[in-house]
This record gives C-alpha cells, sequence and structure tokens, in this order.
C-alpha cells in the first residue's frame, strides 16, 4: 500500500472519530430534550460511519446506547441503572428490548490490584 492511499486511510478515520463524537453528543441532547426517535437515529448513523470506516467507538459513548437493540440509553427514561454491590458491577436494563448490560466497578478493582501488589512487595521485603 501506497503511502498517499495510507495517509487517506488515516484522515478519513480521523474524521470519522470526530464525527461519531459529533453525532452521539447530538444524540445525548435529543434525549435530554426527550427526543428519543432522533436520539436513535443519530446512534445508528455514528454506528454506521463507525463500521464503514473501521473506527472504534469509545468505551464512554459505547454505555450510551444498547449493545443488543442499539437505542439510545437515558437513565430513567429509556434504561434502567442499577448497582449490584455484591458482584461489584453496575447493572443497566434496557427498556426497548429488555436485555441487561453488566459493567465492572473499574474503582474497586484497581484498588484491590494495588492491595494485592503492595501485599506481595511486603511478602518478598519480609523473605
Amino acid at each position: 500500500m501506497s503511502r498517499k492511499i495510507r495517509k487517506n486511510k488515516l484522515t478519513q478515520k480521523k474524521i470519522a472519530d470526530e464525527r461519531i463524537k459529533i453525532l452521539l453528543e447530538i444524540a445525548d441532547a435529543r434525549a435530554l430534550n426527550k427526543n428519543f426517535d432522533s436520539a436513535n437515529r443519530y446512534v445508528t448513523l455514528a454506528r454506521k460511519i463507525a463500521m464503514k470506516y473501521n473506527a472504534r467507538i469509545k468505551g464512554e459513548f459505547k454505555r450510551k446506547f444498547c449493545k443488543f437493540c442499539y437505542n439510545h440509553l437515558m437513565p430513567g427514561a429509556t434504561s434502567k441503572v442499577r448497582l449490584n454491590s455484591s458482584k461489584h458491577r453496575v447493572e443497566v436494563k434496557c427498556f426497548g428490548c429488555g436485555k441487561v448490560m453488566f459493567y465492572p466497578y473499574v474503582r474497586e478493582i484497581k484498588k484491590r490490584r494495588v492491595k494485592l501488589s503492595e501485599m506481595t512487595d511486603y511478602k518478598n521485603d519480609i523473605r
């Protein structure tokens, strides 16, 4: 592949990332105004752009729409959010399809890893 084509693809991907970000921000604004149909439309447009240019949608945006039916998720209006403390995760139920998505508590997991690494370092220092 020549350099010119590669640079062109990189610029296309960069533009696609910007457009995806803008579309998902507009979807958030429309959902706040209770216009869920247009919010869902913006989510599908963003997904189509991501698929066409093989661009990734960032994690912060991925959690804003359902993995199964691709509806925009707004807590209380189009989804129900619960904290499951026994399993250390956030549970999001979509009202569109009824599916439940699970996301782990990131902070607790990181704290646990730090504590475990400190304990192993302490044990190694004693020996």
